[in-house]
């Protein structure tokens, strides 16, 4: 469990990724999709594993994912990605969503998962990650 300096920290870095939860991204029950979030998350990582590797990466697991409580149309979500392991050529990304509802200053989790991540060649395959 995260304590209180954690999520200071977290919600002082800038997000990887921040956008906009809209109609069109809706299930059923009119809450947002838990694909699209997912979706979201996944490129939140994916700039983050291509930052690290300097080139192109491809996912290859989401090895965990949870979600905590749900989005809703119009809020505000920022995802955070964090290279937490490197090997030669693969790595573990951690991501965060937040969301902030348009009336409100206040944030919550509202996902997190981890995603493994390789870095490949123009050929794509798998190619060594440098330094």
């Amino acid at each position: 469990m995260e304590d209180a300096r954690d999520m200071e920290r977290r919600q002082a870095s800038a997000p990887t990724v921040r956008t906009i939860a809209m109609p069109a991204d809706t299930n059923p029950a009119g809450d947002i999709f838990g694909g699209w979030l997912l979706a979201q998350m996944d490129l939140a990582a994916g700039a983050a594993a291509a930052r690290r590797a300097r080139g192109r990466c491809a996912t290859v697991a989401i090895d965990a994912m949870q979600f905590l409580k749900p989005v809703i149309v119009g809020d505000e979500v920022s995802l955070y990605a964090e290279v937490v392991s490197v090997g030669r050529s693969s790595m573990k990304i951690s991501v965060e969503a937040w969301r902030r509802s348009r009336e409100s200053e206040e944030t919550e989790q509202v996902t997190r998962g981890l995603f493994t991540f390789v870095a490949i060649d123009a050929l794509r395959k798998p190619r060594p990650i440098d330094g």
